[in-house]
């Protein structure tokens, strides 16, 4: 059986137990699409991390000129507390809450360039399959963010 990552521990903290590699790969995800966010806002990969607001033109592109920054802001932000985070043992409340953020916003980010379907299956990949790499990384994340959100929600 597969250790945990991140579990609640008995004094109700934010557990984190990430092999080096996968720091390593948190970290490089982080700061792509930190960069991805800085450089190429426009990227096709991205537009899930800000769906439209409003279905009129006008009041969408009104939207975007108050919101657009405070959003790209926020995400940034949890990018870098993940960042700044990974080879921690700990999370405090609102570190964990930020890489719940980020690990949704990685996952969206690279399902949709993976163009992950939500019938997708991603058990029996096959190894030769130019998506698999990706896909196995989108599972890893799913999986990470899954036991963030057992070990955020409340005790039985």
């Amino acid at each position: 059986m597969v250790e945990r990552r991140i579990e609640r521990t008995a004094g109700g903290e934010v557990a984190l137990r990430l092999p080096p590699e996968e720091q390593t790969l948190l970290l490089g995800l982080a700061h792509e699409l930190r960069s991805g966010l800085e450089t190429a806002p426009d990227d096709p990969s991205l537009r899930r991390l800000f769906p439209p607001a409003y279905d009129e033109e006008r009041d969408e592109r009104a939207y975007r000129e108050l919101a657009a920054e405070g959003l790209l802001d926020g995400r940034r932000q949890s990018l870098d507390v993940v960042a700044r985070t990974v080879g921690q043992d700990r999370l405090s409340a609102e570190e964990a809450d930020a890489w719940l953020r980020a690990l949704n916003d990685l996952r969206l980010a690279l399902g949709t360039r993976l163009d992950v379907q939500e019938d997708s299956l991603l058990d029996g990949l096959d190894p030769d399959d130019p998506a698999a790499s990706g896909l196995a990384v989108y599972a890893y994340l799913s999986w990470l963010q899954e036991q963030l959100v057992e070990a955020l929600s409340p005790a039985d």
